[in-house]
């Protein structure tokens, strides 16, 4: 991100500049936005990550601008439901949708009509990068590096991976490393991260791909090992290569995925640049740090940077599940 201190980034870049003096700085530029309780509506079950950031961010952004921040759950089709209704909502900053990169990129890749187009009906405002995704292996495989792993799957014929849905992010790395290294992975598609894990602890998978948090239950009980990570390196576990350091040559392998707000397209522009002060400025927030340190997210960044993530990634993302065979609407 830029270090330079223009009138989006001041509050990133001066240490404890996020109290009452931004809030008079910005009232000014922003008008009059907030006028009424705000509905941060959340398209993901509640006491998920998706579901704790909105809150935890929301509770600070309610603490900025002197008005209520509601965080309604909508969950269902992949965010999709939630998002719908964020998109028909009027465009005066009211509304706000809190969801993941499912939601604003592969929705549009493998559903026919998600009922919102992210081009026509919503703005990024802000997101959170995502953290990096661990590949683990049964221990009875003795698999401990990518080349371990393609040994392995390539002397078994036959791989059970576990995802945590068909279009995920497990599943096009699984179609890409079978491009690359001519494999026959076979993705083994549950409903959530939670039921994958538990299928890696009862010995049913080979191997498994998703967050560090998640992985846990399986890491702790000596039930996996971690031999790659998707495109970031995770502080918790340094040591652990990504899939490009270790040969994986796919686009895919540079993509991060992320957590984030949108709101409906016709928004005021100010007001879509104060939303995304707000959230950088929350990073600095005690609750805000305790949930990014929960899941081992990296902070929210601006709206500028926001929005070049999303043209970068996109295009990615789309090649791989054309791949797949899933095709955009």
């Amino acid at each position: 991100m830029s270090k330079k201190i223009d009138r989006r980034h001041f509050i990133a870049a001066g240490a404890g500049a996020f109290a009452m003096p931004f809030v008079s700085r910005s009232a000014s530029a922003q008008g009059s936005w907030p006028s009424r309780q705000i509905r941060m509506i959340c398209s993901y079950p509640a006491g998920g990550q998706t579901d704790l950031l909105a809150r935890a961010y929301g509770e600070f952004i309610s603490k900025q601008v002197g008005k209520t921040v509601v965080v309604e759950n909508k969950p269902g089709a992949s965010g999709a439901i939630g998002t719908a209704e964020v998109a028909r909502a009027e465009p005066d900053g009211h509304t706000i949708l809190c969801s993941i990169s499912t939601t604003y990129i592969m929705n549009r890749v493998v559903m026919k009509n998600p009922g919102y187009d992210m081009d026509k009906d919503l703005t990024l405002v802000s997101v959170i990068p995502g953290a990096g995704l661990l590949l683990v292996a049964n221990p009875k495989t003795g698999v401990k590096t990518l080349e371990d792993f393609v040994a392995f799957a390539r002397k078994s014929g036959k791989v059970n991976f576990g995802t945590y849905s068909a279009g995920s992010a497990p599943h096009m790395t699984i179609n890409e490393l079978n491009k690359q290294y001519g494999l026959s992975i076979e993705p083994v598609h549950y409903r959530g991260e939670a039921p994958m894990w538990t299928g890696m602890l009862e010995g049913t998978l080979d191997a498994a791909m998703g967050s560090y948090t998640a992985a846990q239950s399986v890491l702790q009980s000596d039930r996996g090992t971690v031999f790659a990570v998707h495109s970031k390196k995770v502080d918790a576990i340094p040591a652990i290569k990504t899939l490009p350091e270790q040969g994986a040559t796919s686009k895919f392998f540079t993509v991060s995925g992320f957590s984030g707000w949108a709101v409906p397209k016709a928004t005021p522009q100010a007001v879509v640049d104060r939303m995304a002060e707000l959230c950088v400025a929350a990073n600095s927030d005690p609750k805000v740090k305790e949930v990014l340190a929960t899941f081992v997210l990296e902070p929210a960044i601006g709206f500028k940077e926001t929005n070049a993530l999303y043209q970068r990634e996109l295009p990615i993302w789309i090649e791989s599940a054309k791949s797949l065979g899933l095709e955009p609407a």
